[in-house]
Parts: structure tokens; C-alpha cells; sequence
């Protein structure tokens, strides 16, 4: 059975405040929140900050890229280089960890990211 949310849409940013194939960090309550222009891609994401490896907040500074053959979007934490999918939260280092992962609409320049309503 699919859980179904109800999704919140919050302004994170403006589109021009995220640099291209990078990311910032945006704060929605206790929560940090890494966004990513993946302009090679013409694609955006959203995950925790929070990378669970060693627990900094860093995944929004971290390389983003593709892996494998199906190219599947991700970005690897700038400290340690563990890497995780953008669609899943999956960790693709083969390592049991999972990040949370958000969905991002762009709207006349504004940055959105959904969350569950509380």
C-alpha cells in the first residue's frame, strides 16, 4: 500500500543563487536542507545536509555527477567521498546509510522543495 503526504511547498531560494552543478543549504525548522542545480542534467534536487557517514553537515557542498550505466544523479560528501543517489537517498559506496531526499520545483526563478506538512 503507497503512503500518500501531503506536500508543503516552501521557498528555499532563487534559482540564481544556486551555482550551476553545485549546491547551498537552506534551514526549514530544525531541519538543513542541501539543494542542487544539476545544470549538465537540466535537473534539480534536494536531500538532508546531514551527511550520516560522520555526521557533518556537508552534503551541499559536496560533487554531484552520475554513476554507473544508468547514470543515475548523485552526490558524494566532500569529506569522506561517500556517495549517494539524488532519487533515492540510497548510499552507492555500498555502505549501509540513506539519506533523506526532497522533490524540487522551479517557479519563475524561485527555488521550491517540498516537505510533509505537520
Amino acid at each position: 500500500m503507497e503512503t500518500l503526504i501531503d506536500i508543503n511547498w516552501v521557498l528555499a531560494c532563487y534559482a540564481d543563487d544556486v551555482p550551476e552543478n553545485g549546491g547551498v543549504c537552506m534551514k526549514h525548522g530544525d531541519e538543513q536542507i542541501a539543494i542542487y542545480n544539476f545544470n549538465r542534467r537540466g535537473e534539480w534536487y534536494a536531500t538532508q545536509n546531514l551527511c550520516p557517514h560522520k555526521q557533518q553537515m556537508s552534503l551541499s557542498r559536496g560533487m554531484i555527477g552520475s554513476a554507473g550505466e544508468a547514470c543515475e544523479p548523485k552526490v558524494a560528501c566532500p569529506f569522506h567521498k561517500k556517495t549517494f543517489s539524488l532519487l533515492s537517498g540510497e548510499c552507492l559506496s555500498g555502505d549501509d546509510y540513506k539519506i533523506k531526499t526532497y522533490p524540487v520545483k522551479v517557479v519563475d526563478g524561485r527555488v521550491f522543495v517540498g516537505v510533509a506538512q505537520a
